[in-house]
């Protein structure tokens, strides 16, 4: 029994001093914890408070409550045929996504100025599986949100880090 607890113990250490973590969480600065978010999709909100709450940030409801304040001002998803098969449905889709936004600090101070990001994911639509290819759809959109999500959290995380020094 003391052997089982010990080889937990050591498994625990050697883990988090290499550095490992949750897949998703970030260690966010004090500064970026507490986030309110004015515009944007209900899929970029429903992402980016997962990816605050993995990281023990939280969404805010009100921009006085919040130490980074995100404002969006373009956020859109574009679906584009690619190519057709012989009896003229799509095969190949394209999801091309366009965001711009800025992030402020809570005194409204522009910290990362307005920015644009740019993604797109293709994908082959099957035919004969019509309702997975919609789910489908789904998924790589959530995906394509998750690391715009991401690229603005590091944006702002490398602008909070060359202000604190």
């Amino acid at each position: 029994m003391r052997i089982r607890i010990a080889i937990v113990a050591i498994t625990a250490l050697v883990t988090s001093a290499c550095g490992y973590h949750m897949r998703g969480a970030y260690d966010l600065p004090k500064s970026m914890k507490t986030v309110y978010i004015q515009g944007g999709s209900s899929i970029f909100r429903e992402q980016f408070s997962a990816m605050l709450k993995s990281s023990s940030g939280q969404l805010v409801d009100s921009p006085d409550k919040a130490e980074v304040i995100l404002n969006i001002y373009k956020d859109g998803v574009e679906r584009r045929v690619l190519s057709l098969s012989e009896r003229g449905r799509s095969n190949d889709i394209e999801l091309a996504g366009h965001i711009e936004y800025d992030l402020r600090d809570a005194q409204n101070n522009i910290v990362v100025p307005k920015e644009p990001v740019d993604f797109r994911k293709e994908y082959f639509n099957d035919q004969q599986d019509v309702m997975a290819k919609d789910n489908e759809e789904t998924v790589i959109r959530k995906e394509m949100y998750q690391q715009v999500v991401r690229t603005i959290i590091n944006r702002g995380r490398a602008a909070f880090e060359t202000m604190v020094k």
